[in-house]
Parts: C-alpha cells; sequence; structure tokens
C-alpha cells in the first residue's frame, strides 16, 4: 500500500482528542512508509494529519479545489499540492492517488467523501479498502445508522461489511494490508 486518503474535517472539532489522534494518524502513516492523500488544507483535523505526516518525514499530498485555497488555508509545507477545478475533480483525483481511503471525524463533507468511495466499492468501481478511525467513538450512531439500513434492507450485510471501522489506527493499517477486495454484485 503505497498511499492512503485520509477524509476529515476542516475543523479541529469540540475536543483536542480529534486533533491528537489526526495528528498520531499522520506519523504513523509515514513510520510505515505510506503516504498520505487528503483535502489540502492547514486547518483542523485536515492539518493535523498533514503536519503529523511531515513531522515524522512522511509523503503528503494535498488536493484542494481552487474556490477553497483561501477558505481551507492551503498548506503550504506539502510535498505536492494539487488544485482542481471544482470538488467532482478533487474527489477524483483523491481516489486516484489513493490505495485505500479512511475516515477521521469530520462533518457533512467528511461523510459525502465516505459515501461515494463506499458506493463505489459497492458498485465495484473499485476493490480499495475503506475504514472509520473511531476517534472517541464519534462513529458508533453512524454504525447504528448503517445496521438499520440493513436491518431495513437498504443496504446488504457484504456492503456494510466493506467499510472497517476500529479505534486503533494501526489495527485498521494491518486490515488493510491483507486486505482483497470481495467478488459481490450489487443486485444479486
Amino acid at each position: 500500500m503505497k498511499r492512503i486518503c485520509v477524509f476529515c474535517g476542516s475543523s479541529g472539532g469540540g475536543d483536542p482528542v480529534y486533533v491528537d489522534a489526526a495528528t498520531a494518524l499522520g506519523k504513523l502513516l509515514a513510520e510505515r512508509g505510506i503516504g498520505l492523500v487528503y483535502g489540502g488544507a492547514s486547518v483542523g483535523l485536515m492539518g493535523a494529519v498533514a503536519d503529523g505526516a511531515l513531522a515524522a518525514g512522511g509523503e503528503v499530498i494535498g488536493v484542494i479545489p481552487e474556490h477553497l485555497k483561501r477558505v481551507e488555508i492551503a498548506h503550504a509545507g506539502l510535498s505536492e499540492l494539487v488544485v482542481t477545478a471544482d470538488m467532482h475533480e478533487r474527489k477524483a483525483k483523491m481516489a486516484e492517488y489513493a490505495d485505500a481511503f479512511l475516515a477521521l471525524p469530520g462533518g457533512a463533507g467528511t461523510l459525502e467523501e465516505l459515501a461515494e468511495v463506499w458506493t463505489w466499492a459497492q458498485l465495484g468501481l473499485h476493490g480499495k479498502p475503506i475504514g472509520l478511525l473511531d476517534v472517541r467513538g464519534y462513529y458508533r450512531p453512524f454504525q447504528e445508522f448503517i445496521d438499520h439500513m440493513v436491518t431495513e434492507k437498504f443496504l446488504r450485510p457484504e456492503h456494510r461489511d466493506l467499510v472497517f471501522v476500529d479505534e486503533d489506527p494501526a489495527a485498521l493499517l494491518d486490515a488493510f494490508a491483507k486486505y482483497e477486495a470481495p467478488d459481490i454484485a450489487k443486485w444479486q
């Protein structure tokens, strides 16, 4: 695994544990020789994960749309900063660079990015692992909602299982390293 795309908030959240977890994840990626692909900002969890990786000598590729360069304050110290025309191109570039996807806590944008790559996996458009870093139980309510989707027959169990969830980033990276995309079809 060469690079992991990390989706996360441009906010730091309401508890310093989120920033600490993002920084630690960036450091862990660098220590394992895994490059970071992320949204390109210098603020919030995005800035923290990038700074953690950079401080540990890691490769960090930021991908940011032109209209967000000022709002999210594009990170000036990256290995590479890719500026895109819009959000659609941003997500496509991030997916192109990445061998896996990992979501830290975040808001609607993080959820939207996660949902899109999860949908792509469900449709067989990629076979890359996807994970949620469950910092302080952040994703527990989301997991309950996912189980509700399965119960109500809007999501198949094998599609739910495309997303790894753990509070330990090392465990997620270990699971990613062993991952083999299942041979599943959406409409079987």
